[in-house]
């Protein structure tokens, strides 16, 4: 009785902890984007200015790491958290067990850290395409609507609710995966599939803050708590659809809104 209680309390403490962290990534964040700095997250702003070309990389190549981490952190662990707090739960006993855990959130972190940079180069590809193409520069409102579009396209795709029902089975998730060898290369590994399934699930909704601003925190915690809910709450699955209907009115309002003005010329 006293190891249960034991157990549950050291579990709780491991929660607030970890929500802790999750609040501190949020602080962050905010603190970040209302200071000087803030033009800088996510590649905005001169990177370069007042300093040579190679420096202005280095820090871009910072900004970027810390900024998307942190972004990572606040938007994405929390949808995390039940496979993270199963797993601890199911290997507490063992010395090594913090490691792991440890090792787990790594590989997951690792996942969305080269989702953001494949993301971030196709911004890049994007926005020196804006700049050379009059039309687009004119017309930008098209990348938004294509995004919004896409977004809610997939939300109706056999590949979002295949890794979806992956997010939302843990501990089968883990069962498949946790099948004794090598106990470090394991728990990484468990890591960085759940966050290729967690990416195939999120991947369009997170692409949504190219949309409505890369450094807005209201934005990020409305998309935050959407895909947490749709990930973890029971009745998660079926907010699905609707927000695959209110993103594709989404886009198609701005494309109407966007084509109008050419008609009236």
């Amino acid at each position: 009785m006293l190891a249960a209680g034991n157990q549950k309390h050291d579990q709780k403490l491991f929660i607030i902890l970890a929500g802790a962290l999750i609040a501190l990534a949020w602080l962050a964040l905010w603190s970040w984007g209302e200071s000087p700095y803030g033009r800088f997250m996510m590649h905005q702003g001169e990177m370069g200015h007042g300093m040579n070309q190679e420096d202005g990389y280095v820090l871009f190549i910072i900004f970027f790491v810390v900024s998307w981490t942190l972004m990572t952190v606040a938007m994405m662990l929390p949808t995390s958290l039940p496979l993270i707090t199963l797993f601890r739960a199911l290997i507490r006993d063992r010395p090594n067990h913090m490691q792991l855990v440890f090792l787990l959130v790594g590989g997951y972190l690792s996942m969305w850290m080269l989702f953001g940079i494949i993301a971030h180069i196709g911004d890049w590809g994007i926005l020196q395409l804006v700049e050379q193409n009059d039309w687009l520069h004119t017309n930008s409102w098209t990348i938004g609507a294509v995004i919004l579009v896409t977004a809610g396209l997939y939300q109706f795709t056999p590949l979002k609710y295949h890794c979806l029902d992956k997010c939302r089975s843990p501990l089968s998730f883990i069962m498949e995966r946790w099948q004794g060898g090598n106990e470090q290369k394991q728990a990484f590994r468990l890591g960085v599939d759940h966050g290729i399934f967690c990416i195939g699930c999120c991947w369009s909704l997170m692409l949504l803050m190219f949309v409505v601003g890369a450094v807005n925190i209201g934005w990020m915690m409305v998309l935050g708590t959407v895909m947490a809910v749709e990930k973890n709450m029971p009745w998660g699955k079926r907010i699905s659809a609707p927000l695959g209907m209110i993103l594709l009115g989404w886009g198609l309002i701005m494309a109407v809104q966007g084509i109008s003005p050419l008609h009236l010329n």
